[in-house]
C-alpha cells in the first residue's frame, strides 16, 4: 500500500520495503539485492522502469463480450461471441483477441471490481474514486499525477506524466488525468493541446548560452511574482518552467513523439486507425498505442490514452 503523507513503500501487513527485501534475501539463499542486479548484468539485462499505459475506452465495452462470455449462461445474459482457449489453462476469453489469447501469461484480468459509479467516466478510472463526493481540498490526484510525485520523471527532458486524451463530445470521456491536491507541478503533459508539439519544442535558432540567459531573466521575474502570488501556485509554475526548459535541451522527448522514426513494419503492425471521433466519444487513432509505448521508453511513467467510443446500450 503505498501512502503519499506519512512512512513510503508500505504494504497492508506494514512491512517496509527495504524489509521486504531482506526478507526476500533470506528466501533466496542468502542472495543481496547487490548481487542480483550484478547478475542481471553479466546476462545483460538492462535497468529499467515500471510505468502504465492507461487505456480508457469511453463508455466501457462489456465484459461478457471480452473476458467473461457466460456460454452456459441464459440468451439475455451471455455474450454474443464465442469462446477461445488462451495459453492459459483455465483462462479462456472472446474470440475477438486471437493474438491476446497467446500471450495471456502477460496479462491479469480482474473480476473481482465492486462499487464503480455507473458514470463509466474517466475520473474513477483514473483516480480509483467512485465518486466526486467528500473529497479533499484540490480533489484526488489521478495515479499518473501519483506516479510523478513519487518518482518523477525516469529521464531527464521526459515528463513523468503524459496524456494523450483527445477533446471528447463527452467532456468526461476527455480526461487525462488530474494532479488533485498534488499541485499543478504533477499535471499531465498535453501534446495534443500544444499545437504542433513537434514544432514549438524547437529552439529555432537559438543556442543554449541564450536559452540559459532567458531562464535567469524568468527566475528574476518569477520571483517578483511569488512575492505577490497568494494562492500557492508558484511551485507548480517553477515545476513546469523546469520541465519544459529541460524538454527545450533534451532531444528524447520530441523524438518520442515523432512516430514517424519509427520502422514502418512496427507502425503496419500497429495498424493507423484514424483521427475521427465517434460520435461523443474519442478517436480510433491507433498512432496513439504506438506513441505511448514510444514515450515509455524515453522515460515516462504514466501515459493516458483514450479510444473510440463503448456506450452502445442496446444498439451494439
Amino acid at each position: 500500500m503505498l501512502t503519499i503523507t506519512g512512512q513510503k513503500y508500505r504494504f497492508c501487513d506494514g512491512l517496509s520495503r527495504r524489509g521486504f527485501l531482506t526478507v526476500g534475501g533470506l528466501a533466496l539463499g542468502g542472495a543481496t539485492l547487490p548481487q542480483l542486479l550484478r547478475a542481471e548484468a553479466q546476462q545483460g539485462i538492462k535497468r529499467s522502469h515500471k510505468a502504465i499505459i492507461n487505456i480508457f475506452l469511453p463508455g466501457g465495452p462489456p465484459h461478457q463480450d471480452m473476458w467473461d462470455l457466460k456460454p452456459n449462461a441464459p440468451k439475455e445474459v451471455r455474450g454474443e461471441f464465442d469462446e477461445i482457449s488462451t495459453n492459459i489453462p483455465g483462462i479462456r476469453i472472446g474470440d475477438q483477441f486471437p493474438l491476446m489469447s497467446k500471450m495471456m501469461d502477460k496479462f491479469t484480468i480482474i473480476r473481482s471490481m465492486v462499487g464503480a459509479n455507473g458514470r463509466h467516466d474517466a475520473w474513477q478510472c483514473q483516480t480509483g474514486r467512485g465518486n466526486f463526493g467528500n473529497q479533499p481540498p484540490g480533489g484526488w490526484p489521478s495515479m499518473g499525477a501519483v506516479l510523478s510525485k513519487l518518482h518523477g520523471s525516469a529521464a531527464k527532458g521526459v515528463p513523468p506524466f503524459v496524456g494523450l486524451v483527445p477533446d471528447t463530445g463527452h467532456k468526461p470521456w476527455g480526461d487525462p488525468g488530474t494532479p488533485g491536491f498534488l499541485g499543478p507541478a504533477h499535471s499531465p503533459f498535453l501534446p495534443a493541446k500544444a499545437g504542433g508539439v513537434k514544432e514549438d519544442m524547437k529552439l529555432n535558432g537559438i543556442n543554449l548560452s541564450r536559452l540559459d540567459n532567458r531562464r535567469s531573466l524568468l527566475t528574476q521575474f518569477d520571483q517578483i511574482r511569488r512575492d505577490v502570488d497568494n494562492k500557492r501556485q508558484m511551485e507548480g509554475l517553477d515545476a513546469f518552467n523546469q520541465q519544459a526548459l529541460s524538454m527545450l535541451t533534451s532531444a528524447s522527448f520530441a523524438e518520442a513523439l515523432d512516430i514517424e522514426k519509427e520502422d514502418i513494419k512496427v507502425r503496419d503492425r500497429y495498424g493507423r486507425g484514424h483521427n475521427k471521433k465517434q460520435a461523443d466519444g474519442s478517436h480510433k487513432l491507433l498512432d496513439d498505442f504506438l506513441m505511448a509505448r514510444r514515450l515509455v521508453e524515453a522515460g515516462a511513467r504514466c501515459v493516458t490514452l483514450a479510444f473510440s467510443r463503448w456506450d452502445w446500450h442496446g444498439g451494439n
